[in-house]
């Protein structure tokens, strides 16, 4: 048998059942990850929680290119009291005062990330008109301006976000697999609780006929005094709890087929057959290439990793802030001031601007310094969280690998036992029509038929959710040996 069965694409019949139509749908387990991973609202959750880390980094990819900004006041106005000098009468006196004003400049900025500093070119243009007892009206311009700023030995954000925005973007994606492998882990489980309550139903069904039939025979054979008054009862008894026993298997199967319809986000009165999956051919994975897949792929390595960085980001920000700053503004440029637009761009004087800025902590109690100790603390304490979420991967790794390999005996061994059972329980039930075997027999039999089916079906879910537990946390097809990230489309959300 197949490890995973083909896709095979099943059509939609509609049946009438009173008033409403249902669906009937026939799934095999690949055709129900298929969809989960596409229809499911969990899938749809997964996809917009990628999309937002996404966006995320294309705007940290924006922010390191270069960026053109219009500033507009368009209009402005001012009426006022102001105090000025009267020369004639040798005094300050009050007068009102009106004025109009509009300002727009055009600037490019560049942020450059090795040295945490801005580059910039920019230009303006102010106009300012007053009224009252004296007018005027003025043109102020900037035609050109070329400048540089930087913090000398500040914090440089910048260079930070340059190894961990990279890093938190790949994390995403990561995840983004991480996800889709734990929506199809979760219709795995959905699928076989669906299978078990199937499987019950069908052997509760057969029971009841069974049992009947059973009920019938032990009336003729007291008749003749070939089984007593208890053996009868017994009889009637188990006919009782087989009609109990089909009843409670079919709430149960309504349920687990509107939980596993729910999940996909199908109709809520979809009829789903199932295609159980045969016994997988026996792959044996090595645990460890499972430990080596994992530590390379694995969304939680990856988050440590984001978590330290981002706790040294920390520590070098409070100790940069603990002590004194200094910051350079250089620019060079152009401007002139005239009543008239076009005299305000005629003949402009030179601009020149250097200025360095030091701010030096004289006292702050200690402030500073207890900051910069949180951070080298909270440092270490996240670098021991980071160990024990990566040893306990590890170790869900290694024990998810030796259940996975031990499983595939188990399969082998609950089929050969379910063939078993369902002989041992057909020869029972012909000897006891036959009148030799008693009843406790037959009703031995018939449980051990039962719990046989039960581990059969118990062991394949098991299988499968290793094997999907497996390429969750270590994101790698064992069976094709490719990594799934290199086969994902991170457009779509599917496999190529």
């Amino acid at each position: 048998m197949k490890c995973i069965n083909n896709i095979w694409i099943v059509g939609c019949m509609l049946l009438s059942l009173g008033a409403k139509a249902q669906q009937v749908v026939k799934l095999d387990l690949q055709r129900t990850i298929e969809i989960a991973n596409d229809s499911s609202l969990s899938a749809f959750r997964y996809q917009n929680l990628y999309l937002s880390g996404y966006w995320e980094y294309r705007t940290y990819k924006a922010n390191r290119l270069p960026s053109l900004t219009l500033d507009l006041t368009p209009a402005k106005y001012y009426r006022y009291i102001t105090q000025r000098y009267d020369s004639n009468e040798d005094m300050d006196v009050y007068r009102e005062q009106q004025m109009f004003s509009a300002s727009g400049g055009l600037s490019i900025k560049q942020n450059l990330d090795w040295t945490g500093g801005t580059f910039y070119i920019d230009s303006e243009l102010d106009f300012m008109r007053n009224f009252g007892d004296s007018k005027s009206t003025q043109y102020s311009t900037i035609p050109v301006r070329v400048g540089y700023q930087q913090s000398l030995l500040g914090y440089n954000a910048f260079r930070w976000d340059r190894k961990i925005e990279p890093l938190k973007y790949e994390k995403v994606k990561k995840q983004f697999i991480y996800n889709t492998e734990k929506v199809s882990e979760e219709a795995v489980t959905y699928f076989f609780a669906l299978a078990m309550a199937q499987a019950d139903y069908r052997l509760a069904e057969e029971n009841v006929a069974s049992s009947d039939t059973l009920y019938s025979i032990g009336q003729q054979r007291h008749k003749i005094a070939a089984i007593s008054r208890a053996d009868l009862l017994t009889l009637q008894l188990d006919k009782v709890n087989a009609h109990n026993t089909l009843q409670n298997a079919r709430i149960a199967l309504k349920r687990a087929m509107f939980s596993l319809a729910s999940f996909l986000n199908l109709d809520k009165n979809t009829v789903i057959e199932l295609d159980i999956p045969g016994r997988p051919t026996g792959k044996m994975i090595p645990v460890d290439d499972a430990l080596m897949r994992a530590k390379e792929n694995n969304p939680t390595f990856l988050e440590q990793r984001q978590n330290v960085l981002e706790a040294e980001q920390n520590v070098d920000k409070t100790k940069k802030e603990s002590r004194f700053n200094a910051s350079f503004n250089a620019s060079v440029g152009f401007n002139q001031v005239a009543g008239k637009l076009g005299d305000a761009y005629r003949h402009p004087l030179q601009q020149d601007l250097v200025s360095v800025s030091v701010s030096i902590p004289l006292i702050d109690w200690g402030v500073r310094k207890g900051k910069y100790n949180m951070a080298r603390n909270n440092l270490n304490v996240v670098k021991i969280a980071a160990r024990q979420e990566e040893l306990s991967v590890e170790e869900e790794v290694i024990m998810t690998v030796n259940d996975f390999n031990i499983q595939q005996n188990l399969i082998m061994s609950a089929e050969e036992a379910l063939d078993l059972a369902v002989m041992a329980y057909e020869q029972t039930r012909q000897r006891f029509i036959i009148g030799k075997a008693d009843v406790n027999s037959l009703t031995l039999s018939l449980n051990r038929q039962q719990e046989a089916q039960k581990n059969y079906i118990s062991a394949l879910q098991n299988y499968w959710l290793n094997y999907y537990k497996i390429r969750k946390l270590t994101l790698h097809d064992f069976d094709s040996g490719f990594s799934l990230s290199d086969r994902f489309d991170f457009n779509t959300g599917i496999y190529q």
